[in-house]
């Protein structure tokens, strides 16, 4: 289900640092990306992208993620915790591939439904918040589903700086679960019974993934126009009457998250450690010292987990 991009290590790198070179040329300006959003003051004119009003929740799907919270979830015991050590070490298991099911399919598919999600009557979360009121966009299944790829681009991006072995891993168990998910919130959420009407939407909402992807690869790799380009026509829906600040604040948004990829290690985002930046936070560019600083605290870190089910030989250098 996920097309296999070929990019080197080097050039996406690259392509990191001159985000980091912008940010530094112009860090007396810094804004977060809601402060930036707020700073025009263009009327609003609602997009009319629906013939009918979109189908709302009616209920909630479960999460399919964040086990813990669930009541009916069973804890191991002390025992069958060190049964498990003993196999994983006697069949000497690859927990790097193992470990690609919890976190790409569960920590980092929980970070990007969580960013857009809403329902009725619910407050919004400050994340929400800045798609569905500073940003105005529309509060529809598709234009979550949207904010949902362009999160589940900016993790692939980092993804593919894996070991390949290991990236195609990643890549495919976090298009599993969003794809499993999506499934079953048009089901239950927006009461969906219709087969056809299920396996049409999903090829579609295939079909705009493998799109966005190319078009925000694009961006990456020549500019920001380009990038912005993307964005204005994934996420604003090509609206011609947007306001391109707002579309500017979803572009440092999005820098802002690839920047703190850039400067993760392969171990530390390969155990599921990083979070998006919320968008009223702003990212301060770093020093080579402060990043050196980093690493040696996520090798203090990963010192201590010697158990088996704790081995990885992703990189923690870089």
């Amino acid at each position: 289900m996920i097309r296999r991009l070929h990019i080197s290590n080097i050039r996406y790198f690259t392509s990191c640092q001159r985000i980091s070179n912008q940010l530094r040329r112009n860090d007396e300006k810094l804004e977060s990306p809601i402060e930036l959003a707020k700073d025009s003051h263009f009327p609003f004119i609602k997009q009319n992208l629906y013939k009918k009003q979109p189908r709302q929740p009616t209920k909630k799907a479960p999460f399919l993620s964040e086990l813990e919270d669930d009541p009916n979830h069973i804890y191991l015991t002390n025992w069958k915790k060190k049964l498990g050590q003993f196999v994983i070490s006697t069949f000497n298991m690859d927990m790097d591939r193992t470990r690609s099911g919890p976190v790409a399919g569960g920590i980092y598919f929980a970070e990007c439904k969580k960013q857009a999600l809403y329902y009725p009557n619910e407050p919004l979360s400050n994340t929400a918040k800045f798609y569905y009121e500073t940003l105005r966009l529309p509060q529809s299944f598709s234009q979550q589903v949207q904010i949902i790829i362009l999160h589940y681009w900016i993790l692939s991006v980092r993804m593919r700086c894996l070991p390949y072995k290991y990236s195609k891993l990643y890549q495919q168990k976090l298009v599993d679960r969003i794809f499993e998910d999506l499934n079953n919130r048009m089901t239950i959420e927006l009461n969906i019974k219709s087969g056809r009407l299920l396996e049409g939407n999903l090829k579609d909402f295939h079909t705009q993934l493998l799109g966005c992807v190319l078009s925000y690869d694009e961006g990456l790799m020549t500019d920001d126009i380009t990038l912005a380009s993307a964005l204005w026509r994934n996420i604003f829906n090509g609206n011609e009457n947007v306001d391109v600040r707002h579309v500017e604040a979803l572009l440092v948004y999005v820098r802002s998250q690839l920047y703190v990829l850039s400067k993760m290690t392969d171990r530390a985002f390969g155990f599921g450690k990083f979070k998006f930046v919320p968008p009223d936070q702003i990212v301060q560019p770093i020093t080579k010292e402060q990043e050196e600083v980093i690493k040696q605290k996520t090798k203090e870190e990963f010192q201590d987990m010697t158990l088996p089910s704790q081995r990885s030989v992703l990189s923690m250098d870089e």
